[in-house]
């Protein structure tokens, strides 16, 4: 017998490592097709972007290492733009979209750049519709810009409000600051009403107080800027004033003491505005650059054209009111 006919013949092409044939018990094992040529590699996954939350967490970061660093800037009244847009503003937006779900018309109305006179109506017990609408301008005008609001004394007396207040952009209402402010291309707030307009009873809501002297509207004759009507629906509920208690308005301080549905009666819990339904229209501007260098000086044009501002609120305010079905669901 041949000894080769009865040797193994292990072949030299097709075995594994372990002398196995490629083919066993199941089959042949599948072989990987060669890459084709031109074949453009295999792409990176991209990382997943930052959630809501991560990218508040990232800002808010940043935001310390800049005031650790010293890098910001605070104006000559004291306006800290970085301070108000990473710590005061972010908690006014709940209280903006769901509480009071503002609405807001004319937008377009509010130059893009260079100064301008925003003049509203002003209602509420407490001055919440100067803040929401420096919130709305803030917010839903493309460039983003801030309203330097005017305030009153007592604002800036207060403890620890008058520094928020200077920190966010506000100053004292008078001409000299409005007029300062105006012609370095500032947009400013004034609620010619004061407090006749925010401390009124409840069963004059939406009648417009007396505007003053016309102050505002001599600021924005000196420096030429434009006046922009601002009407406000919806701020008249948020405290309906059914009663002063003048005793300790003066021992206070205060220039009213108010009495509402819910305060004194539940305490702090009345502190908590009712959740009505907002309105803020921008008007058109009313251009004050056409009547000469001393049209400040006229007070036959300063009156008609606070009259002529005050007349277009009331009946802004009168129009929306009629679209208004309901005080809470608009």
């Amino acid at each position: 017998m041949d000894p080769v006919a009865g040797a193994r013949v292990i072949p030299l092409h097709g075995a594994d490592r372990n002398g196995q044939s490629p083919t066993g018990p199941r089959g042949p094992r599948p072989v990987p097709p060669p890459p084709s040529q031109g074949e453009p590699p295999l792409s990176v996954a991209p990382e997943p972007e930052p959630t809501e939350w991560e990218g508040r967490l990232g800002g808010l970061l940043d935001f310390v290492r800049r005031r650790m660093a010293g890098d910001y800037h605070v104006d000559e009244f004291g306006f800290d733009a970085d301070l108000t847009d990473n710590v005061l503003m972010p908690p006014l937006k709940p209280l903006y979209e769901k509480w009071f779900r503002v609405e807001t018309i004319g937008v377009h109305n509010i130059p893009a750049e260079g100064g301008a006179l925003l003049v509203a109506n002003h209602s509420g017990t407490l001055p919440l519709d100067a803040t929401m609408t420096a919130f709305a301008v803030h917010s839903e005008h493309p460039a983003r810009r801030h309203l330097r609001m005017l305030g009153a004394d007592l604002v800036f007396k207060t403890p620890v409000l008058g520094a928020l207040a200077r920190k966010s952009g506000q100053t004292l209402a008078c001409n000299p600051d409005a007029e300062r402010l105006l012609r370095s291309g500032e947009l400013v707030g004034v609620w010619p009403e004061g407090f006749k307009g925010i401390g009124k009873p409840f069963k004059d809501r939406y009648k417009l107080q007396r505007f003053g002297r016309g102050g505002f509207v001599s600021a924005a004759l000196n420096t030429g800027v434009p006046i922009i009507p601002v009407s406000i629906v919806g701020a008249e509920e948020i405290y309906p004033m059914i009663g002063d208690v003048k005793a300790l308005a003066r021992l206070f301080g205060f220039p009213y003491f108010p009495v509402t549905p819910t305060f004194p009666l539940l305490g702090p819990l009345g502190a908590i505005p009712l959740p009505s339904k907002w309105y803020i229209e921008f008007g058109e501007p009313i251009h004050t650059d056409g009547f000469g260098d001393h049209a400040a000086d006229d007070p036959m044009l300063v009156f008609n054209l606070t009259d002529q501002v005050r007349e277009t609120i009331q009946q802004t305010l009168y129009r929306l009111l009629t679209q208004r079905r309901n005080v809470f669901l608009g």
